[in-house]
C-alpha cells in the first residue's frame, strides 16, 4: 500500500517523507487555502521535496479551461498529478492529459459506476472519498471494495486511491481489500504507530532495566 500525504504542509510532509513514509502527495484548493501561500510556489517545494506523484487540483468547470489550468500545473515538475473533478468535463480533460502522458487523479468520487468512466478515461489514479460517504450514514469502505472487485474483472489500470481517509481504522480496512494507494493527513498517519500495549510494555522494559543499574554504551 503507497502513502500519500493529503496536505499543502511543507513541515508535515518533510516529517514524514524524512522517515521514508510519503510516496506521494495530494493537494486541493482547500488545502492550498489552509497553508495560506501562492498554489505555483508551494508545490513546486512540494514536487522538488517528494519523488512520488503529487497531485495538484485545477479549479476550472469547463474541459478547455481544466486543460489549459492542468498545462500550466503540469509544467510545474514531471511528477504533477493533474487532478481533475469526475464530471463529463473533468473526464474529457483526463482523456486528454493521459493521451498525453501525464499522470491524471480523478477526484470527488462517491459511487463505483463514477469509478468505471474514470477508468475508461485513463485516469492514473481514482478518488473515491470515503468519509465523506460515512458521513452521510453510508459505507465508504464498501465503495473501495465494489471498486477493487470491478477493476480486477476487467484488468482496469488505475489505481484506486482511498481518500478522505478520517482513522486508522479506515486504512486497516481498505489495506485488507487491497486499495492501491491511500491519502491521509499527516495526524492520522502518525497515529497509527500507536497503542496503549506498547506504551505500556516500554515503560515495564525501562523499569527493568533501570533496576539491573547498567548501561548500554
Amino acid at each position: 500500500m503507497k502513502f500519500f500525504v493529503d496536505t499543502a504542509d511543507v513541515a508535515a510532509i518533510k516529517e514524514l517523507n524524512d522517515l521514508g513514509m510519503v510516496d506521494g502527495v495530494t493537494t486541493n484548493p482547500s488545502l492550498i487555502l489552509k497553508s495560506g501561500r501562492d498554489i505555483i510556489e508551494v508545490t513546486k517545494e512540494i514536487c522538488d521535496m517528494v519523488e512520488g506523484p503529487v497531485s495538484a487540483e485545477v479549479v476550472a468547470e469547463k474541459a478547455e479551461d481544466m486543460i489549459r489550468e492542468g498545462t500550466k500545473l503540469a509544467a510545474i515538475a514531471p511528477n504533477i498529478a493533474i487532478k481533475v473533478p469526475l464530471t463529463w468535463d473533468g473526464l474529457k480533460a483526463c482523456r486528454h492529459f493521459s493521451d498525453a502522458g501525464h499522470m491524471v487523479n480523478v477526484t470527488l468520487c462517491f459511487s463505483a459506476a463514477q469509478a468505471i468512466l474514470a477508468a475508461k478515461a485513463g485516469a492514473t489514479f481514482i478518488s473515491p472519498f470515503i468519509g465523506r460517504l460515512d458521513d452521510i450514514h453510508l459505507d465508504g469502505v464498501d465503495l473501495i471494495a465494489d471498486i477493487r472487485e470491478i477493476y480486477d474483472n476487467y484488468g482496469y489500470e488505475t489505481q484506486i486511491l482511498a481518500a478522505s481517509i478520517r482513522s486508522v481504522n479506515h486504512i486497516i480496512e481498505v489495506g485488507k481489500i487491497g486499495t492501491d494507494v491511500i491519502t491521509a493527513p499527516p495526524s492520522v498517519i502518525k497515529s497509527m504507530i500507536n497503542h496503549p500495549l506498547t506504551d505500556k510494555g516500554l515503560a515495564q522494559f525501562n523499569e527493568d532495566w533501570a533496576k539491573t543499574g547498567q548501561k548500554i554504551g
